[in-house]
């Protein structure tokens, strides 16, 4: 007498199982995700696009806004930046903002140099809280995440160039340098 208990099928084709199948027993059929509607800038009577220079923007605002940054960007970054301030460029507040947007969905990097003494975890959350607080105000926006990337810490004593006043330092310098000397005999 033959033991069927297990009832397999050997002319049956195997087929791989999924990770659900194999883990659950469940079947999974292939679901398109339907495309997430951001109700603030898609509506019955058109759509608004935002460009990522103004989400940036607005991002570089909020963060300088925040108690205990210093500066924006990394040093490359505040290098361009002084460059093109010394030569009657203005403070590009986009500096060391980096957006992403796509479906009515931002994602934020922000490079910042953080003031001696801060508690650096407590600046980064309150940073995040300003950008998405002004990002989602402004532009209708769901911001998905903030990243912040601290890229040095300004001591006291050290001079961190990214105010309008420090450029404005900078410009009286340069302008003084290529003034040619007149002397009165």
């Amino acid at each position: 007498m033959a033991d069927n208990t297990n009832n397999v099928n050997h002319n049956e084709t195997p087929t791989p199982k999924t990770v659900a199948e194999a883990t659950t027993g469940a079947t999974t059929d292939a679901v398109e995700t339907p495309r997430k509607v951001n109700e603030n800038l898609e509506t019955e009577h058109g759509t608004t696009i935002i460009d990522n220079a103004v989400v940036s923007k607005i991002a570089g605002i909020a963060a300088r806004e925040v108690s205990g940054v210093a500066a924006l960007g990394g040093g490359g970054a505040r290098l361009v930046g002084t460059i093109r301030e010394s030569f009657g460029g203005n403070e590009d507040v986009r500096q060391g903002v980096s957006v992403t947007v796509a479906e009515g969905v931002s994602s934020i990097e922000v490079a910042i140099i953080a003031e001696y003494g801060v508690a650096i975890h407590e600046l980064a959350e309150a940073i995040r809280r300003n950008i998405i607080n002004a990002i989602e105000r402004m532009t209708g926006l769901d911001v998905e995440r903030v990243d912040v990337v601290v890229h040095d810490v300004k001591l006291p004593n050290e001079k961190v160039e990214d105010s309008q006043e420090d450029s404005d330092n900078n410009n009286a310098a340069v302008a003084a340098q290529q003034t040619p000397a007149i002397n009165h005999f």
